[in-house]
């Protein structure tokens, strides 16, 4: 047996990562709803609560696309092609940024 062939386990290194995008996409999704709720219930500005709904909207995205993503990192592995997450980082990073801009004005406006 190769080298290459200890190491390769047919399948759950697409595994680990779909269920790390499903972390992160369930993270944004409950963290932003949850910071929406207590946002507009302590009437806080616009921007907060829209800064932790568009975070919840980026997380049900993700987990919308998390088995389309799967199939082709699976496709991707085991035919030998790079793997290309462009439009899922994206929404990841706009998502995270998103929260930041929220907790921002929460923290600015909250005495």
């Amino acid at each position: 047996m190769t080298p290459e062939e200890q190491i390769w386990d047919r399948g759950l290194q697409s595994e680990r990562t779909r269920l790390a995008w499903v972390r992160t996409a369930v993270a944004l999704a409950t963290g932003g709803l949850g910071a929406a709720g207590l946002s507009m219930r302590h009437q806080l500005p616009l921007p907060a609560v829209a800064g932790f709904a568009l975070a919840a909207l980026c997380g049900a995205v993700l987990l919308i696309r998390t088995g389309a993503r799967f199939r082709r990192v699976q496709a991707a592995l085991h035919g030998g092609r790079p793997l290309d997450s462009g439009f899922d980082v994206l929404i990841a990073w706009l998502g995270t940024l998103s929260v930041v801009a929220g907790a921002v004005t929460f923290v600015l406006t909250v005495r």
